[in-house]
């Protein structure tokens, strides 16, 4: 496999949620973090986060990032149709129940894709640098001590108001009561360009990824957050009268090697 400089400022990002057989996580993460990070960086995507889902322990949530959807293609072709997965592929896939559950997103235009900076908080430079793999940690470090909130609200399909409602009203509110979030994304509406691997069709979903110290940081955001007036009284009725089912909140432990933590 030939060696790709990765995707450093990913403007398509998978979101992907693994069903994994019971009692199996620990083993796909090892597998993974030996092999498929380094790997699906050098076919030329980032590898942005791999996390223990802490509500089901069956569960496996990362997130990678290509340059564009035609990188996209690409880059999975490559790593897919190269000799890693050739060599691990089946061991992984015998972890899986199922690796189906993905959402193709891309960072907002009205708010910010992964922070690199910390122009808004220095949490959202903590959480990661996806321009800088260097501060991923070596297998077998101790994990990071960090919490991971990931917020995905769910809209009618080519609708933008609910959208518009959480990245022009509630982000602005998050920023000023808590830390920054370190990405906000919204649907990819571009056709899959590697079929081979399916994603869900038919969304409209915005994402808000927030890093915190621990849980009892994050529950103190989100209580300052909706005791607001102007997110009690007037954000949060609109968005539930927009949305088309209640938000879903992924509460996430980072594993060693993500480089968000």
């Amino acid at each position: 496999m030939s060696r790709t400089e990765p995707a450093g400022h990913p403007a398509v990002i998978e979101l992907r949620q693994y069903t994994l057989r019971p009692g199996r996580r620990d083993e796909l993460i090892e597998l993974f973090e030996r092999e498929f990070v380094e790997t699906q960086e050098e076919a030329g995507m980032s590898v942005l986060g791999q996390f223990r889902d802490l509500d089901h322990p069956d569960r496996f949530v990362w997130l990678r990032g290509f340059t564009d959807m035609e990188a996209r293609r690409e880059a999975l072709s490559a790593f897919y149709g190269g000799p890693v997965w050739a060599a691990y592929g089946p061991q992984a896939n015998a972890t899986m129940v199922d690796s189906d559950n993905v959402l193709l997103l891309r960072p907002s235009p009205a708010g910010r894709g992964f922070a690199t900076d910390a122009t808004d908080a220095a949490d959202a430079a903590d959480a990661m640098d996806a321009r800088d793999p260097s501060r991923r940690r070596r297998a077998g470090a101790a994990a990071p001590d960090r919490f991971v909130a990931a917020a995905l609200w769910h809209f009618p399909p080519g609708t933008h108001h609910g959208g518009e409602l959480i990245q022009d009203g509630l982000v602005p509110l998050l920023r000023r009561t808590g830390p920054a979030p370190f990405a906000v994304l919204t649907t990819e509406p571009a056709a899959n360009t590697f079929p081979r691997l399916p994603v869900r069709t038919g969304e409209n979903v915005v994402a808000v990824l927030t890093s915190y110290p621990d849980e009892n940081a994050h529950r103190r955001h989100l209580a300052d957050t909706t005791a607001h007036p102007l997110v009690r009284n007037e954000i949060l009725p609109a968005v539930e009268r927009a949305q088309t089912a209640a938000p879903q909140l992924l509460r996430l432990a980072p594993t060693v090697r993500s480089l968000i933590r």
